[in-house]
């Protein structure tokens, strides 16, 4: 463990997924925060001892399914209703009525439905790299769908179970090593080679990822730690996420078009996929996020934002944090 979080605290507390692992550090306002795909607490690592000096209580959970969190059977028990209620149930279970949630990737998308479906227990939210895009239109995967043309859109590649797993598992560090290049602002393809976030026919995702460097924020014992994860867990767990997206659209029918209205931040990287491909539901921001307190892009970050740039980051996190009512 990183000698800034030797007097973190491990804990294992009840939640729908039977139970939620979590990491803790500091006292004061709890911080929620959620990671996304394929990650972990420990993607967190850089912001818990900050936020803790800060005077807040910083909370990084393992999602169910990923570390020593619970992986509930079935493809269903990955709802996106099902993750709200874990973190509500975090809350809960360490004493607290209500927190500041901030997530990354999936994770951003996880705390924007958690805090538009239960505004009274998280009063803030963070979005990191992932913008809040309301439900609505048509079902995603026929959206994901047509995005592929002749080639076929790494969500879509996923929805399949086992498929992405006979890809990634017999060589989970590698494959991790490769995943997290690829999407990192110094080790990404250039925009002149074929795009990693599509499979051409017959292939797999890896085909088109960087080999043999890491991004400068990944050092071996972090990819060691990533890969020993989910070389125990499987990745069916952290995939089902995204098999239940069409289901999620169906949840969330009464949610159509919803705002968020709590205090809000969004931090992008601006050499992010997650960023440039959704910059219309940034520029939507005044309607879908009334409650934004402001919004950053990282020049030349990529997808990885708070590891990539943890010393922006924090900044950006605290004085947010700072500014929200007490």
């Amino acid at each position: 463990m990183p000698k800034q979080l030797t007097d973190a605290t491990h804990r294992l507390v009840a939640s729908p997924a039977g139970r939620i692992h979590l990491v803790e550090q500091g006292d004061g306002p709890m911080v929620l925060l959620v990671h996304g795909f394929p990650e972990s607490w420990y993607s967190w690592r850089h912001q818990l001892p900050v936020l803790a000096a800060a005077g807040y209580r910083a909370v990084a959970i393992d999602v169910r399914g990923y570390g020593r969190s619970s992986k509930p059977g079935g493809t269903a028990a990955y709802r996106m209703l099902d993750l709200v209620d874990d973190n509500a149930a975090v809350v809960h279970a360490l004493g607290e009525e209500a927190a500041v949630i901030v997530g990354h990737d999936w994770g951003a998308t996880i705390a924007a439905n958690s805090a538009l479906l239960r505004p009274e227990v998280f009063r803030a939210v963070g979005l990191l790299s992932v913008p809040y895009a309301p439900r609505g239109g048509p079902r995603p995967s026929q959206i994901f769908e047509r995005m592929g043309g002749d080639e076929e859109f790494y969500v879509s590649y996923f929805q399949q179970p086992g498929r992405a797993e006979a890809e990634v598992e017999p060589d989970v560090r590698g494959w991790l090593a490769s995943f997290y290049a690829a999407l990192s602002a110094d080790t990404m393809p250039p925009t002149s080679a074929a795009d990693p976030h599509f499979v051409s026919a017959g292939g797999t995702l890896r085909d088109r990822f960087p080999v043999d460097r890491l991004p400068n924020w990944l050092g071996e014992d972090d990819l060691d730690f990533y890969a020993g994860e989910f070389e125990r867990t499987g990745l069916s767990g952290a995939l089902n996420r995204y098999r239940n997206m069409d289901r999620d659209w169906e949840d969330l029918a009464d949610f159509d078009g919803a705002p968020i209205t709590q205090p809000s931040l969004f931090i992008g990287g601006g050499l992010d996929a997650s960023t440039t491909w959704m910059a219309e539901a940034i520029n939507a921001y005044p309607v879908t996020l009334p409650g934004l307190v402001s919004s950053h892009i990282l020049d030349n970050c990529g997808h990885w934002i708070q590891q990539e740039r943890p010393t922006e980051v924090n900044r950006l996190l605290t004085d947010w944090l700072g500014s929200l009512p007490a």
